[in-house]
């Protein structure tokens, strides 16, 4: 016996038309469109993959388990990189705190003033207050030590 595993042309319209349905309901339901794969967005697909596998040819072991290792490895390079974010974070706080006290060189564009470092703020973005203003650190061309 001969299993037909091709959708004719009337199936094929139907999946669509369900497939368009589902989607506009989740877009008016709040859903935005991302470009980016998450690990929940693999979880899915894999799970999807799995469901609707054909069962006279279904997924081998091998094929399972390298998927399992490349959501394994997504995961891991997720961890790594909001790590690397709080790294990056202290990082740049503390070159900020560092430069408490010091005399500093801030490049405004046009013209580079010269001031002591008051204050300095914490995060992502830290920032100087020279001369009563505040200066992202990246505006800093140089520092003397006093």
């Amino acid at each position: 016996m001969e299993i037909n595993t091709k959708m004719s042309a009337q199936e094929q319209l139907q999946v669509q038309t369900a497939v368009d349905t589902y989607n506009k309901e989740q877009n008016v339901s709040g859903r935005k469109p991302s470009h980016e794969l998450g690990k929940d967005d693999f979880l899915k697909i894999l799970i999807a993959q799995m469901t609707n596998q054909d069962p006279t040819s279904p997924m081998e072991n091998t094929e399972f388990i390298a998927q399992m290792a490349q959501f394994s490895s997504l995961e891991q390079m997720t961890n790594m990189s909001q790590s690397f974010e709080k790294l990056t974070t202290m990082i740049n706080s503390t070159e900020a705190q560092s430069a408490l006290g010091k005399t500093v060189d801030i490049d405004l564009g046009d013209a580079v003033t010269t001031g002591v470092v008051e204050a300095a703020t914490r995060g992502t973005r830290p920032q100087v207050k020279v001369n009563g203003m505040f200066y992202d650190m990246e505006k800093i061309t140089a520092v003397y030590g006093n």
